[in-house]
């Protein structure tokens, strides 16, 4: 098979070929007995490594991945050890939960939907934890701590939930094709779910120009002289940028404006 060629664009297929990085997704995973949702399994390759583990529900959009699928592991879904489900996962995702049981998302997530599916994952009571291959830019808006540049509105929403981690880095060429960026191995594990769309917006807000002043961010929307009376009482550092202020002074802020 021309994996070159099979991979589809539309998609952002790049196929997970090395089997030193999907040993070390698989040692990665928390060490519970949940079943395992995993999201775009392309070829299967990590998905073999999975059931050999876990019972697997496996969510592939590409319909000719799907029959490639159905065929390579028509065994393991007769057994009941694999559930393929062909279609786009965000449609599949009921208000609340992506599955009526917990489970541990795991998945190799292109560029264009990455972001939706992590923020998708955190306020889905069900899941317990997210063990996602995103590209590295994303990876770190997710596990970025404060004061640390890449500390964003992700990270604070990744924090509010749990302990958000870049696990190790994988090399392009551990995938067929290669890819012009580096991946991340990103794994947040959940003590909490939120869904909180007030608060998505205030931090919008916020991180609107993340390298000018939190106060000039926050102003856009909210009475200056509040601001000012806020940032007296909590004692906070005028020149404050978005990026150096923590979680809870977030939330702080927020209920305080809101």
């Amino acid at each position: 098979m021309d994996l070159e060629k099979f991979a589809n664009k539309r998609y952002g297929q790049n196929f997970l070929k090395s089997d030193y990085y999907k040993q070390k997704i698989i040692q990665t995973m928390p060490k519970n007995s949940l079943r395992v949702v995993e999201i775009g399994p392309g070829l299967g390759d990590l998905t073999k490594e999975l059931i050999k583990e876990r019972e697997v529900i496996a969510y592939e959009v590409d319909k000719r991945l799907c029959e490639h699928l159905s065929i390579e592991f028509q065994d393991s879904i007769i057994q009941g050890n694999l559930v393929i489900k062909c279609g786009d996962v965000l449609e599949h995702w009921g208000s609340n939960s992506l599955i009526d049981e917990d489970y541990n998302l795991i998945a190799n997530l292109p560029y264009y939907i990455s972001t939706n599916i992590i923020l998708k994952a955190l306020k889905d009571e069900r899941c317990k934890s997210i063990l996602v291959m995103v590209q590295k830019e994303v990876a770190l808006k997710f596990s970025a701590k404060s004061k640390a540049r890449e500390f964003s509105a992700l990270s604070v929403l990744a924090s509010s939930v749990g302990d958000a981690k870049i696990c190790f880095d994988v090399d392009p060429e551990a995938f067929v094709p290669v890819p012009k960026v580096t991946s991340s191995v990103l794994l947040i594990e959940k003590k909490r779910s939120q869904d909180n769309k007030e608060f998505e917006e205030f931090l919008k807000v916020a991180f609107r120009q993340p390298r000018k002043k939190l106060s000039k961010n926050l102003s856009l929307k909210f009475n200056k002289d509040k601001i000012d009376n806020i940032y007296q009482k909590l004692e906070l550092n005028p020149n404050l940028r978005p990026h150096e202020a923590s979680t809870s002074i977030y939330y702080e802020l927020f209920e305080t404006l809101k």
